[in-house]
């Protein structure tokens, strides 16, 4: 039911940090078993040693490639994971451009042109069967050209020039982010230019690790914060209104028939609602307000539309009521804000509770172990203490994470924050899958390239504040030379593997290592950071 306020009382205790690496589809990431969530049906990577939930899904650090891997428009590149060596030197000119990319403008010299076709030649000469030589034969080079085709051999000089000289002219860039690099100089130019002259000059862009500017310097020592916690997380008064719900659910419900609706009554109702205008064609319904059959539980009055429960006391089975209400301006619904609505309500049905005598003969029941009722408060109490505790550490952690995207200016290459994107999409979309089994149209619909891009667009801000925290907790983490026990990173390793195997998921070793190390140090920098900030909690 809509008009219900569904907002927790405990803070996200699970904040979504993407993956550094995400499957090519989206659709084919759904049983990737790093995207899991806490309340989903598994995560590996829940770290045992620590009181509260440090991010599951590690922050997105720039990795830099060992092997560059380039496209062009028009033809393929092959990938090269060693550097030939040539025969000449190549030219190498960097020019920095926005958003941490570099142009890098590459000028081949004839020798290694010329070097490259010979060897496109002899490898044809061995490929190719030219009718009236025998297999071994030496192939005269107007012969082979005649049979292969001179646009075919200019070709695959091309990308035989690109597939070795593109390593050498990486080597000398410094921090390229994998999967970066790209060539903007069109295919055809490059067969224009190496059929007039010989000579070969491309482009290629490739982001770079951001540089990290602290405003002020080093100003993330001397942190100051102010964390608001919700007033709801009082340890005290939840044990009390979960040994309440508890006792509730040991009661039998009874139909009422002498009297009205009143509080600690359950209420079988049909609610619909409407917009107030004076322009009756301009009423609509509110379909987000309609329920049928829903039972109504009026002591959780706190949790629906202000003045919902006071207009329905008094209310008896068989009964339609119509009343007028306002949406407060602190709805989350912002199209509901301030809309002055007409509710009807029938109720249907109408039940009290018979509750037992709350003494320690329940106590069992109330909490299996337990002998007496005072053992069930306390233990309840503890339970309640561990979570406000949790909710007041991570409030503090996500405080400070703001804090920290504040104080850095970061010139975010294109590249990074797609994948971040991409990452951060692919989570809400597992997660939807989670709660909605999606068919295969719905699917193929959510993870389509402009959905994908609608969501990159749309979230730009937040996006950008995730990259901003991540790269700032890592610059952190190195600058002050914080490290964490190599046991305890050989141990959660064990512990995230042990799991994945138990639910017969597939996993890389190396990937969930990175994954675990990421989180390790996510938590010693907050961890750090804590020790040192000036905090103040304040009640929202």
């Amino acid at each position: 039911m809509e008009f219900c306020s569904t907002s927790s009382t405990v803070p996200n205790l699970n904040p979504s940090r993407p993956l550094r690496s995400l499957l090519p589809s989206i659709s084919a990431s759904l049983s990737n078993p790093f995207l899991q969530f806490k309340n989903r049906p598994f995560n590996a990577l829940t770290l045992s040693s620590f009181s509260r939930q440090i991010p599951l899904l590690g922050p997105t650090f720039p990795r830099y490639s060992k092997h560059i891997t380039a496209s062009a428009a028009t033809s393929s590149v092959a990938q090269s994971t060693e550097i030939d060596r040539l025969p000449a030197d190549i030219k190498v000119t960097e020019t920095k451009e926005p958003n941490s990319r570099l142009r890098v403008s590459v000028e081949v010299p004839r020798a290694v042109c010329e070097d490259c076709y010979k060897r496109v030649m002899d490898e044809f000469r061995k490929q190719a069967k030219v009718p009236g030589f025998r297999p071994g034969t030496e192939v005269p080079e107007s012969t082979l050209i005649n049979y292969v085709g001179k646009q075919s051999i200019q070709n695959a000089t091309i990308e035989s020039i690109l597939k070795r000289t593109l390593p050498h002219a990486m080597s000398s860039v410094t921090g390229a982010l994998q999967d970066s690099v790209r060539i903007v100089t069109k295919f055809s130019d490059l067969l224009e230019m190496y059929s007039s002259s010989n000579f070969v000059r491309y482009d290629l862009i490739v982001d770079v690790a951001p540089e990290i500017k602290w405003v002020p310097e080093n100003g993330y020592k001397n942190l100051k914060i102010v964390v608001e916690l919700d007033s709801d997380i009082d340890a005290l008064k939840v044990s009390e209104q979960e040994l309440k719900r508890r006792h509730k659910s040991l009661g039998i419900l009874r139909i009422v028939t002498d009297r009205g609706l009143q509080i600690g009554d359950v209420a079988v109702v049909d609610i619909s609602a409407k917009t107030i205008d004076q322009d009756e064609s301009k009423v609509q319904n509110i379909p987000s307000a309609e329920t049928k059959d829903f039972h109504f539980d009026t002591e959780d009055g706190d949790n629906v539309l202000p003045g919902f429960v006071d207009s329905i006391i008094g209310m008896r089975g068989g009964e339609m009521k119509s009343f007028a209400l306002v949406f407060p301006e602190s709805w989350r619904q912002e199209n509901l804000r301030g809309v002055c609505a007409e509710f009807t309500v029938e109720c249907k049905e109408l039940f009290y509770r018979d509750l037992p005598e709350l003494n320690d003969s329940l106590a069992d029941k109330l909490l299996p172990g337990c002998t007496t009722l005072e053992q069930v408060k306390e233990a309840l109490l503890q339970k309640c203490l561990e979570v406000e505790k949790t909710a007041k550490d991570q409030a503090t952690d996500n405080a400070i994470l703001d804090q920290l995207c504040k104080m850095v200016e970061i010139d975010i290459p294109k590249s990074l924050f797609e994948e971040q994107g991409r990452q951060l999409y692919g989570s809400k979309l597992l997660e939807l899958q989670g709660k909605v089994k999606l068919n295969e149209e719905q699917l193929a619909s959510l993870s389509s390239p402009k959905a994908v891009n609608e969501y990159l667009e749309n979230q730009k801000e937040n996006i950008t504040a995730v990259i901003k925290q991540n790269l700032a907790v890592g610059d952190i983490f190195k600058h002050e030379n914080l490290q964490f026990p190599t046991e305890e990173l050989v141990k959660e390793v064990e512990n995230s593997i042990a799991e994945f195997k138990r639910h017969k998921q597939e996993y890389d070793e190396e990937r969930v290592k990175d994954q675990v190390q990421e989180i390790l140090e996510g938590a010693k920098v907050l961890e750090w950071l804590r020790e040192r900030a000036e905090i103040q909690y304040i009640t929202k």
